[in-house]
């Protein structure tokens, strides 16, 4: 919930406090530095140590820097500055949060029940999508920024009570004797993990998926703040609306992951879910209604969620357990480009409007997966 809210009250707030589309992406940039540098080392820290712990301490980190904000907020100090150094101190929280946090979960399942898991764990997280968005258009509508990012603190500290009522699971380096071994030290598992990445066929492909999703079409959630306030003219409230309906097509997308499972032809999702991400994200930028765009957001959601989702489960599934985090935290670095493609969409919109900017780069993304097809034929077979 905190995560998704953070997505609507974060980009309002740069925006309210500097009116800027290229700060917009800026926002999204200084969080690219701790994700690019400190990826490697937190999927391997989530192969060698508890992963629990992991998770508690980056979930601590995060609640504190949130009910920082909030009281700058509601004093009436914050600066656009403060906006950015918080939002660089949660990259490099998160960076560390997630690798651990996906890894835990591949834990506690059978590899015949991995797709049906991250289904399931798509549709907690899509419920939390559909929900946050809106409840902090409601909140900021309400109460400023500062009560939105009071009630996220909030969601944080219930989240780490929950967290401590994990069992803890022996990291898969662990399990294959890697502590002690000169071959398991932190650089060196770094870089068996890139060699793994790389040389699995499956493995590479799904990443290149996720990376040009990441940088084409992704990044038009950027550009959010612009089209609620100035082209649709529906507000904070309308923008939280717009993420929900997102959420919304995601949670239908989870709910049939969880149930076909296996038996989902992953290649074919994967690489068709993010060419109709791409063409809704075009289709969106010329929206005239927000009726239409809310429907159009379910679609974008529904793609998104059988793109990130497949892609997820085809990294995990042809990764061996003491693989996991590392293949896990270098999918995470999407994240890098993405931040990259939302600076470039914010200097493109400041040029050609948000508009032109969300249609090319979205038809780009959609090319990238064509592209992929016709040079890369077995991805359609991924199974």
């Amino acid at each position: 919930m905190s995560f998704w809210m953070d997505q609507v009250t974060r980009g309002w707030l740069i925006y309210e406090l500097t009116d800027s589309t290229v700060q917009l992406g800026l926002i999204r940039g200084v969080q690219a530095i701790p994700i690019l540098f400190l990826s490697p080392i937190a999927g391997s820290v989530a192969d060698r140590y508890s992963r629990k712990k992991q998770i508690l301490i980056t979930q601590i980190a995060d609640g504190v820097m949130l009910a920082a904000l909030a009281l700058l907020i509601l004093y009436g100090a914050v600066e656009p500055w403060h906006v950015y150094v918080s939002a660089f101190g949660m990259a490099v929280v998160q960076t560390f949060h997630q690798p651990a946090r996906a890894a835990i979960m591949t834990d506690t399942v059978p590899a015949s029940h991995l797709t049906n898991a991250i289904g399931l764990n798509s549709m907690i997280f899509n419920v939390a999508r559909s929900l946050g968005p809106a409840l902090a258009g409601v909140l900021i509508s309400w109460s400023g920024t500062g009560g939105a990012y009071t009630v996220q603190a909030i969601f944080y500290l219930l989240a780490t009570f929950w967290t401590l009522r994990l069992s803890d699971f022996e990291p898969g380096a662990a399990r294959a004797g890697g502590h002690g071994d000169e071959r398991f030290s932190l650089r060196g598992s770094i870089v068996e993990g890139w060699k793994f990445s790389w040389q699995n066929e499956n493995v590479r492909t799904a990443l290149l998926i996720a990376m040009l999703a990441a940088l084409f079409i992704v990044p038009f959630t950027t550009l959010l703040p612009v089209f609620a306030r100035d082209i649709l003219q529906v507000g904070a409230s309308g923008q939280g609306l717009l993420l929900t309906a997102m959420g919304v097509g995601a949670l239908g997308s989870a709910v049939m992951i969880a149930g076909f499972g296996d038996r989902m032809p992953r290649g074919k999702i994967m690489l068709g879910g993010a060419a109709v991400y791409g063409l809704g994200a075009a289709a969106f930028a010329f929206s005239p209604w927000f009726q239409l765009s809310m429907f159009l957001m379910i679609i974008i959601g529904l793609a998104n969620v059988c793109t990130h989702a497949l892609v997820q489960t085809v990294i995990q599934t042809y990764s061996p357990p003491q693989f996991r985090g590392r293949t896990i935290a270098l999918f995470h670095m999407s994240q890098v480009v993405m931040t990259v493609g939302s600076m470039f969409i914010g200097s493109l919109a400041a040029l050609s409007g948000a508009q032109w900017a969300v249609v090319l780069m979205g038809s780009a993304g959609a090319l990238a997966m064509l592209g992929i097809h016709v040079l890369l034929p077995r991805a359609w077979h991924i199974r």
